[in-house]
């Protein structure tokens, strides 16, 4: 990281809470670096992960994506493995791609989508997946029979957010070489589909606060307020 570029940017942005439009404004605004940054969202969640009725978790479809198509591999039987490859996976199959990702280490994807009669195999893969953060889930929506409407989804735009243990969401919302208007509907499509996420069990102030930031920029502050009244 240059320094004197970051300690400038840094004098740039303000001790207060920022408006969404003067947010992303001001990030394309401070001065660039030398390769194209990838735009992140940062909420930290008045929850306590620990309890399971204050997990937050799910998914959101970025109206304009986040720069890049994920790669798809799918599991699934039969016709099931045309359907997906129809839809767009990158890779489809059964018990031979699972011995590859276990005797090979491959993990040449970004997302796997899973049918419920494959997940049985599946866990055997639950101590390399599970970190990476690729295990399929119902709630994300990665395990399911309509592999075509997932992996189609996946492909335009569909991401996951889950709650860290310390109560934090950190995500990608774009990259800094996109239309600000763009980038400007895809975060908020994202804080409003946390705001969706709301667990019952949690009372008091939910989203304590909402940080803005490129790859290199220093953070800017959100008016967590002004998506609570949406």
């Amino acid at each position: 990281m240059n320094k004197k570029r970051y300690e400038t940017a840094k004098q740039r942005v303000e001790d207060r809470e920022y408006s969404l439009d003067e947010a992303v404004a001001l990030l394309f605004d401070l001065p660039p670096v030398k390769f194209v940054e990838s735009v992140d969202l940062s909420l930290r969640l008045g929850v306590d992960p620990k309890y399971p009725d204050q997990m937050v978790r799910g998914t959101v479809v970025l109206p304009h994506g986040i720069g890049r198509v994920s790669r798809v591999l799918v599991l699934a039987q039969g016709e099931k493995q045309k359907e997906a490859l129809d839809a767009g996976a990158d890779y489809a199959g059964a018990e031979e791609l699972i011995d590859k990702i276990q005797k090979e280490n491959w993990f040449e994807f970004d997302v796997m989508i899973a049918t419920p009669d494959m997940m049985r195999l599946v866990g055997k893969l639950g101590k390399v997946l599970g970190p990476k953060g690729l295990m399929p889930s119902p709630k994300a929506g990665t395990v399911t029979f309509n592999v075509k409407e997932a992996v189609e989804e996946v492909k335009k735009g569909r991401i996951e957010f889950k709650v860290d243990k310390t109560g934090i969401i950190n995500g990608t919302v774009g990259k800094r070489d996109f239309d600000q208007l763009k980038l400007t509907e895809n975060v908020r499509e994202y804080i409003q589909a946390v705001m969706k996420a709301k667990p019952v069990a949690v009372k008091g102030k939910y989203v304590r606060s909402i940080y803005l930031s490129s790859t290199m920029s220093p953070s800017i502050k959100l008016a967590s307020a002004d998506f609570e009244r949406k």
